[in-house]
């Protein structure tokens, strides 16, 4: 009769404690700010966001191949009005190789790129533009599906192929634009901060270098803001609410600025070992471009979830009403 009483005992405080933590459960994703995590989550999710990013990453690591063939033509260039580089390159090729065919193989496509260097660039530029002009359209696919009220598109959204190049194209010269901005001021911030203290003969205060690297850290999240805000406002086809415009763009501005900070701390890592060394550089770089992608279109999505920016929501202002 004991046992039966405790057993009755234990089932009922199970019962209790798991109530409770149903409770508490449902109180903690009733929150807003998690309760809007969720959302976003689940429209990431329901709009096959890791698919999207896959995608974008393969599209991303594809558009570099055009882009070495123009720095390989810029090389040829360089090669072709600096013989005693050119002299120098080739010698050290010849003594790191000691295989006599693979050292005249390696002399032999030197020269060839030297030779071929204007076809290479031409070439690689027309390509270049071609795959960034489709890189962009993929991307501008990706947001649009996860910012949409409705996953099908309509078919009022479809636009003639030339206005669709044009506007791609305006749109990945704003991005290149932004980005080499973002990467001009973060360098510029970062190495500022070591050339004032020594000028000014500071180096012995120690609280200052933390308080200038704060001062770096914060510039650099300003520059990615810009970067995201560029794709927030310029790819959906929508106006969203500012306020939660300006929030998500923010989130994914220290989210990219955490991506940068693991990946200079995790590449080191995998070049340490003989696989890394041999892959590491390439598997960072697709796993760069793959939390980017991921990023910016969770982002989108947690932007396109606000309740704000829900059709059902109250009544919106003139500037945030869908186009």
């Amino acid at each position: 009769m004991t046992n039966k009483t405790t057993s009755s005992e234990k089932s009922t405080l199970i019962s209790k404690m798991m109530g409770i933590l149903t409770t508490v459960g449902n109180a903690i994703k009733a929150l807003p700010p998690i309760d809007h995590f969720i959302r976003a989550a689940d429209r990431f999710n329901d709009r096959l966001g890791s698919q999207f990013g896959a995608a974008i990453t393969y599209f991303s690591f594809l558009s570099l191949i055009p882009i070495l063939m123009v720095l390989f033509a810029a090389a040829g260039f360089i090669l072709a009005s600096n013989q005693a580089l050119l002299t120098n390159i080739i010698d050290k090729i010849v003594a790191g190789v000691t295989d006599p065919s693979l050292a005249k193989t390696l002399k032999d496509m030197v020269k060839t790129a030297i030779s071929q260097r204007t076809t290479v660039g031409l070439s690689g530029l027309a390509i270049a533009l071609y795959s960034g002009i489709s890189w962009m359209g993929n991307l501008r696919e990706a947001v649009r599906a996860q910012t949409r009220d409705v996953w099908e598109r309509k078919p009022e959204d479809k636009e003639h192929i030339l206005l669709q190049y044009g506007k791609d194209f305006i749109g990945l010269t704003g991005l290149v634009a932004a980005l080499i901005f973002t990467v001009v001021l973060t360098s510029v911030a970062g190495s500022a901060q070591a050339t004032i203290v020594d000028a000014l003969g500071l180096g012995g205060i120690t609280w200052l270098r933390p308080v200038l690297t704060t001062i770096a850290l914060t510039i650099s999240i300003l520059a990615n803001y810009l970067m995201f805000l560029w794709i927030f406002w310029m790819l959906p086809r929508r106006r969203f609410n500012r306020k939660t415009l300006m929030q998500g763009t923010l989130l994914a501005a220290i989210g990219f600025e955490a991506i940068k900070f693991a990946m200079t701390f995790l590449l080191p890592k995998l070049a340490t070992s003989p696989s890394g060394a041999a892959f590491g550089s390439i598997i960072g770089l697709m796993a760069f471009f793959y939390f980017f992608a991921r990023l910016t279109l969770f982002c989108a999505a947690w932007i396109a979830t606000a309740k704000e920016n829900r059709p059902d929501y109250g009544v919106v202002a003139d500037d945030d009403i869908e186009e």
